[in-house]
């Protein structure tokens, strides 16, 4: 009798396979309000990389760290229709604390454009103070009926941008930036997702932005997924908080501002873009476990060579952890490491020990091979680098096959039943995008013909990519 597998395949059942790998993987759980994360140690330290990585990035756009309250007086939310029209099915607000009614309700931050921007109006006074250049790592709160772990749950993780300028086009090239060397770079250089950038539509924009950014990725079974987003807020905030500064004329001016931001959604992205059926696939430059050491048995030899290996390793720079648990039998821990997808296992024995070598097993193209102890210190790095390079070439190709150029609507959904299509913005339209959305067809960016992010919606050539989405 055939051994059933440890994750339902892709093939058979892709949303099962990826609860089953959340699971099987120790990554995360439900929490116990409905639509809520319990992120455990594994799923958090993939959190913890993406945030390092992008922190880096932020604070080299010039961008600062600080932070705001969680609670948010409702009557902040109602300055700006726009926004809190977007938003309002999505609040949770508080009415009593203490034991008392509250004079005013606050509201959970479901992102933190209002009160950043009763801030800023304190701070901005002269041209002098511009730009003003803030991030946050916070939690937001977005109440989900349908939820799903690291993809759609009612409270998530993320790091929110906001910056004030003295005008639309530092503020446009700003946003412009983050979009492409912070989030473009992060994404391709460390996620290894080949993610396609645009600009949404109109009925696809933030609420309360002239103009919103976006970076969509195709998940393994060729549905796209909102990676990160950069808005263009124009002066709808300024207006509506009066942030203001004297100009270098004397003149009082509004400020035009940015918003942007990536959250744990991205750990969504990572499982549904490179996991397979052995589960996790995490990318060498991302991974917070580069390489594992394992030792076959408990053999006082074995469990030796096994640590001096993984210091080697650590001097190499590889990120390493050694493996010695050895009263848990190896193939359910090789198993274990399979699963979260650690880019390399190094696995040793009394006969590796006799032989001078090491089995090395590639988790990102699969195999196994002996390897001599003293080349692995060298060897390492250069496999990394190869696997890195192989998901996102993998990425990539699986893009580029799944999309399709087509020239109706009908055509549109049809293509969007296995991956993505493309067509020209001026055939389908706002009235074409509607209908597209009553099939679950969405236009998930505005790209140029040749790929750019267009100026405008109704700029010449723009064609839309349309794909069902998570």
């Amino acid at each position: 009798m055939a051994k059933a597998p440890v994750l339902t395949p892709q093939a058979d059942d892709f949303p099962r396979w990826y609860q089953d790998l959340i699971n099987k993987a120790e990554l995360a759980d439900n929490g116990p309000v409905r639509g809520t994360m319990v992120i455990r140690p594994y799923g958090y330290s993939l959190w913890e990389r993406m945030q390092q990585e992008m922190d880096a990035r932020i604070k080299e756009a010039g961008a600062q760290n600080a932070y705001f309250p969680l609670f948010i007086p409702q009557s902040y939310l109602t300055r700006e229709a726009e926004h809190v029209e977007g938003f309002a099915p999505e609040l949770a607000v508080v009415t009593h604390g203490g034991g008392k009614e509250l004079e005013e309700p606050v509201v959970v931050r479901p992102t933190s454009e209002t009160i950043i921007n009763e801030y800023f109006s304190k701070w901005v006074q002269s041209y002098r103070d511009l730009p003003l250049l803030i991030n946050q790592w916070a939690n937001v709160v977005r109440w989900e009926m349908r939820s799903r772990l690291f993809l759609r749950t009612s409270e998530f993780l993320w790091q929110e941008g906001h910056t004030a300028h003295a005008t639309y086009e530092d503020a446009r090239e700003y946003a412009a930036m983050i979009h492409r060397d912070v989030y473009g770079d992060f994404m391709t250089e460390v996620l290894g997702i080949d993610v396609v950038l645009g600009r949404k539509t109109a009925r696809e924009r933030f609420a309360g932005a002239i103009n919103t950014l976006t970076l969509e990725g195709m998940m393994g079974d060729g549905k796209a997924l909102q990676l990160g987003t950069s808005h263009e807020l124009g002066t709808n905030f300024a207006k509506a908080f009066n942030t203001s500064y004297l100009s270098k004329e004397g003149q009082q001016e509004l400020v035009w501002q940015t918003s942007w931001g990536v959250s744990t959604r991205m750990v969504g992205g990572l499982i549904m873009s490179h996991g397979d059926d052995n589960g996790l696939r995490v990318p060498p430059r991302l991974a917070p476990v580069q390489a594992v050491v394992l030792a076959i048995k408990g053999d006082d030899a074995v469990v030796a060579k096994v640590r001096e290996i993984g210091d080697r390793l650590k001097a190499a720079g590889v990120r390493v952890q050694v493996d010695v648990r050895t009263d848990t039998p190896f193939g359910r821990r090789a198993v274990d490491w399979e699963l979260k997808g650690v880019p390399v296992r190094v696995e040793v024995g009394p006969r590796d020990l006799e032989n001078g070598t090491a089995m090395l097993a590639r988790r990102v193209p699969g195999g196994k091979e002996p390897v001599a102890i003293d080349e692995l210190a060298a060897l390492l790095p250069k496999v990394l680098e190869e696997d890195q390079a192989t998901l996102l070439r993998q990425s990539r190709e699986r893009r580029e096959s799944r999309t399709v150029d087509v020239k109706t609507i009908a055509e549109a959904a049809e293509a969007a039943t296995t991956g993505w299509g493309r067509i020209p913005w001026a055939d389908l339209g706002p009235e074409g995008e509607a209908k597209l959305a009553e099939q679950g067809v969405s236009v998930r960016c505005l790209l140029t013909e040749d790929g750019a992010v267009p100026e405008a919606d109704d700029a010449p050539g723009t064609v839309a990519l349309v794909a069902r989405a998570y």
